[in-house]
């Protein structure tokens, strides 16, 4: 299936849906797919293995996260305010 720079990995809806879905799509998707870091050893080998659920390649560690990306900008507050509380006490 043949795919252009501007489509990328949304080539495959063609004509139909419209250009702004695509693009959201496609901004997602591409993000999704990336390799990302590990939590637990800091190699990119981590992969999505369903809605949320997220698995190490290297150190096998399976963690949970945002359904499209291992951490969520939420969850990166959160684990911030968390670790200024109980570095507080």
């Amino acid at each position: 299936m043949a795919r252009t720079k501007k489509v990328g990995i949304t080539g495959r809806f063609g004509a139909r849906y419209g250009r702004k879905a695509k693009r959201s799509v496609k901004l997602i998707e591409e993000n999704m797919k990336k390799k990302h870091v590990c939590p637990r050893c800091d190699r990119p080998y981590v992969k999505r293995v369903s809605a949320g659920i997220w698995k190490c390649r290297k150190c096998g560690v399976t963690f949970t996260g945002g359904a499209y990306v291992p951490v969520t900008p939420m969850g990166k507050s959160a684990s911030h305010n968390i670790k200024k509380v109980v570095g507080g006490l």
